[in-house]
C-alpha cells in the first residue's frame, strides 16, 4: 500500500504533462472530507491516506504519494439535490433565498450561478420544493462550499486584485487585508 500524506491543492505548480499521465481517485464528498482513508487509484494501486487532520480533499485536488507519484482526485458523481429557480414563476431571489435558508441549517451546499446542489434529505426537499422551486434528484460531483474560514485551496486574487495591500473597494473607505480573509479570527 502506498502512503499518501500531502496534497497539492488543484495540482498548482504542477506541469499540465504530469497532471495529464497521473493515474486518478474517484472519491465521493463523505471520502474527500476525511483526512484519513484508504483508496485504489486507476493504475490499481492500494494507497493509505494521511493528511493533516481536518484536510479536505476536492476535486481536482492532487495527492503526492510517499514514492513521488502523483494521484489527480476527481469528484465522483453521487446522489445529489439539484436545486433550481422555476422558469415560470421564480424570481432572480429564489435561490440566494434558498442559500440562505440551507446555510442556517449549517447544509453542505454547493453553490453555482444557476443551480445548488445538496445531499438527498426529503425533509429539505420539501421546505425546497414549498419556496416554488424545483428540486430534482440526480447523480454528480458535490463539491460543497468550504465556509468563510476555509483558506485551503482559495485564491484570493479570483476577484481581481490581491489582498496582500490597501486597495480601495469603491464604498468610501480604504482598508487593508483586517476584512475576513484571515486563516484564525481576531
Amino acid at each position: 500500500m502506498l502512503t499518501v500524506n500531502k496534497l497539492i491543492p488543484q495540482g498548482r505548480g504542477l506541469a499540465a504533462v504530469l497532471l495529464k499521465r497521473a493515474p486518478t481517485v474517484e472519491l465521493d464528498w463523505d471520502l474527500r472530507q476525511k483526512s484519513r482513508f484508504e483508496a485504489a487509484d486507476s493504475a490499481g494501486r492500494s494507497l493509505g491516506v494521511f493528511l493533516a487532520r481536518g484536510s479536505v480533499v476536492r476535486g481536482g485536488d492532487v495527492l503526492v504519494a510517499d514514492d513521488g507519484s502523483l494521484v489527480r482526485v476527481i469528484a465522483a458523481p453521487q446522489p445529489v439535490l439539484r436545486v433550481t429557480a422555476c422558469p415560470e414563476h421564480g424570481t432572480l431571489r429564489d435561490l440566494p433565498r434558498a442559500a440562505y435558508h440551507l446555510g442556517n441549517r449549517h447544509v453542505a451546499l454547493e453553490v453555482q450561478a444557476d443551480h445548488l446542489q445538496i445531499e438527498p434529505d426529503p425533509v429539505l426537499a420539501g421546505m425546497l420544493r414549498g419556496m416554488h422551486l424545483i428540486v430534482t434528484e440526480m447523480q454528480a460531483a458535490f463539491e460543497p462550499e468550504g465556509g468563510a474560514y476555509d483558506s485551503q485551496g482559495h485564491d484570493h486574487a479570483h476577484h481581481g486584485h490581491a489582498h496582500d495591500h490597501d486597495h480601495e473597494h469603491g464604498h468610501g473607505h480604504a482598508h487593508g487585508h483586517e476584512h475576513g480573509h484571515h486563516d484564525e479570527p481576531r
